[in-house]
């Protein structure tokens, strides 16, 4: 157990995600914080979505005392004013990276969920606090941080495995489908790329200079250490072909936070990126230790 805690910190850029490619963009930025959750706590894996005016944020809420994430949804104004954060989904496993899009005019939810065994689509019942599972995707591995994107015709997936320490941060794998529910057909390829400064999924997925571009994370030198840009040039049913673009890292603006950044997601005219700082304390010792004898004894919480 790392004697240091990560601990992330979502916000706004406000720009759209090309415009902030260029060297120093991001530093250079109007920025706000999504609202600070308190001690030992952190939101991270910020995605947006727009409706009636609104920007709805989803992201992971966690605290280190029961160590199991839940995702919350932040509303904004039209001048991105905090209207209100209210839970979205809480599962009894672990939740993170809310990735949410639209099809067919439902709107759906991906998240994180590898210790439940499963990765599940969710679909709003009453946007946007109220979802319910409808379909598990079968896939060729155990999903992490599984991204979708339409492209081309097609429904395409890049995920991590929830495999070995390295494979999580290394491996990408490429699935495709006819809609977004399915049945995904694993990429023969799979994994794609093995390289983890630049495999993991790190944010949606856009269209720069004509090519598909998908943030992955840089996870060389700590989890999370930065975003870079993985420029998608070939992508079929057999083949694939990828090359790596920009990189962006927390800029000196976001201090203390400037231990890494692992997403970066596209919401029309803003982006949400998150950002990292490393704490350990008294307190968190204290916590650690007392969490070991909880675990120890089958107790949570």
């Amino acid at each position: 157990m790392p004697l240091r805690k990560d601990i992330w910190r979502a916000g706004l850029a406000m720009a759209p995600a090309a415009e902030l490619l260029a060297p120093g963009a991001l530093e250079a930025c109007e920025f706000r914080w999504l609202p600070d959750p308190g001690p030992l706590r952190f939101l991270a894996d910020p995605f947006g979505l727009w409706r009636d005016g609104r920007l709805h944020v989803f992201a992971e809420i966690y605290d280190y005392r029961d160590r199991i994430g839940a995702i919350d949804v932040l509303t904004y104004d039209a001048s991105l004013n905090l209207l209100d954060q209210r839970p979205a989904l809480k599962e009894p496993w672990h939740l993170s990276y809310p990735f949410v899009v639209e099809d067919g005019g439902e709107t759906y939810m991906l998240p994180e969920a590898y210790k439940s065994g499963s990765l599940t689509l969710y679909r709003a019942e009453e946007f946007p606090a109220r979802w319910t599972a409808v379909q598990a995707i079968d896939l060729d591995v155990l999903a992490i941080d599984a991204t979708p994107v339409f492209h081309d015709g097609r429904w395409w997936l890049f995920y991590a495995p929830a495999g070995s320490k390295a494979e999580k941060v290394s491996a990408l794998h490429v699935a495709h489908a006819p809609r977004l529910t399915g049945p995904w057909t694993p990429h023969p390829l799979n994994p794609v790329r093995f390289d983890a400064s630049s495999s993991r999924p790190g944010g949606t997925p856009f269209v720069h200079d004509g090519v598909l571009t998908l943030p992955v994370q840089d996870c060389s030198r700590t989890y999370g250490g930065a975003i870079r840009m993985l420029r998608i040039e070939v992508l079929t049913p057999d083949h694939f072909g990828a090359s790596v673009g920009e990189t962006l890292s927390a800029p000196r603006a976001f201090a203390p936070y400037v231990e890494g950044m692992h997403t970066f997601a596209a919401a029309g005219p803003v982006t949400l990126v998150d950002a990292k700082r490393l704490h350990m304390s008294a307190r968190t010792l204290a916590m650690d230790a007392a969490w070991q004898v909880r675990k120890s004894t089958g107790r949570r919480g």
